[in-house]
């Protein structure tokens, strides 16, 4: 357990902000497998404050949640972000406030200066976390990578800045903004950082096996880990990291028919918080990494994209179910 803030997390494993997939259906998953906190995929501050439809909608559901959930915001403008966190805690039962300043993706890091864009700028990044912490009562922390390329290593600096500045806890992808998601992860920066700082510091990158995230937890000395791309398809790493930490013991590997049955569950979930096309979109992507691996998977694979309503999805899926159950 540690806190960030006034809130306690009750195990020492997150579920990571990722761009189209960390909605309130996936994140209900993830709750289910055990994870002690979770951050939503990043969201415009500039939408929030143009009250944009399509961004809210993005956070729907989020309030049925029973673990600490945190809004992931980016942007540029300290004002413009401080209003949208205001806008965001009065709005929803929101944990804490996360200001992403580790997104790579030119779009939202060269072009809008924001993302691990800001790592270039520790002056910007003060004002930032300043003004956000200045503008609402619920703990706001900050997610950074290790710098902007090999040449610009600045995590140390950038966490103490966001220290100073009111930042609850730094989690870090210890990866620089040029090598994207690709390359080793540095765990000596994430205990740099740790030693330079007295709030929590959660180690983010590559984290996909009980055996990763106690090197990262043991060398960085960090004081959780947040894993995102490893769940993927994979929910029970969740379940096997925390059960490990916990009590010492590994858990059963789910089957084929645990990961079909998960398939149904999940689009079951999407279909509670988007319209139904939307749903069977954002579903097939999460089919492809389930059943990543399984017996005749690419001829499913091939028979959902067909198809675009919720029934025949289920079809497929209760049909492929069949398959492994015959084989008992």
């Amino acid at each position: 357990m540690f806190k960030i803030g006034n809130i306690e997390i009750k195990n020492q494993v997150g579920l990571a902000p990722m761009a189209g997939i960390s909605n309130a259906s996936y994140m209900k998953i993830c709750e289910e497998m055990g994870v002690g906190w979770a951050v939503t995929e990043l969201i415009s501050s500039e939408a929030v404050v143009r009250n944009n439809k399509k961004t809210l909608d993005m956070l729907k559901g989020i309030n049925t949640l029973n673990i600490p959930v945190g809004v992931q915001i980016f942007g540029s403008n300290p004002a413009t972000m401080a209003k949208a966190s205001k806008i965001l805690v009065d709005l929803y039962q929101i944990a804490f406030i996360d200001i992403n300043m580790g997104c790579p993706v030119p779009k939202v890091a060269v072009r809008g200066q924001a993302g691990a864009g800001l790592l270039k700028d520790p002056d910007r990044i003060k004002e930032i976390v300043e003004a956000v912490v200045s503008s609402v009562k619920v703990p706001v922390t900050v997610k950074i990578r290790s710098g902007w390329d090999s040449k610009s290593i600045n995590a140390v600096e950038v966490a103490e800045v966001c220290e100073r500045a009111g930042a609850s806890a730094i989690t870090l992808h210890a990866r620089t903004r040029s090598q994207g998601y690709s390359g080793p992860v540095d765990l000596a920066i994430i205990k740099e950082v740790k030693e330079a700082v007295t709030i929590p510091v959660i180690g983010n990158g590559d984290v996909n096996s009980i055996e990763s995230a106690l090197e990262m937890l043991s060398f960085t000395r960090c004081d959780a880990v947040m894993i995102g791309r490893g769940a993927l398809g994979n929910p029970w790493l969740l379940k096997e990291i925390v059960t490990y930490l916990d009590r010492g013991e590994k858990i059963v590997r789910p089957t084929a028919a645990d990961k079909i049955m998960m398939c149904l569950r999940h689009l079951d979930y999407l279909l509670e918080i988007k319209p139904e096309k939307a749903a069977v979109l954002e579903m097939r992507s999460h089919i492809c990494w389930y059943l990543k691996g399984l017996s005749n998977a690419q001829k499913i694979k091939n028979m959902i994209f067909q198809v675009n309503t919720a029934e025949n999805l289920k079809k497929i899926l209760n049909n492929y179910l069949k398959e492994f159950q015959n084989t008992v």
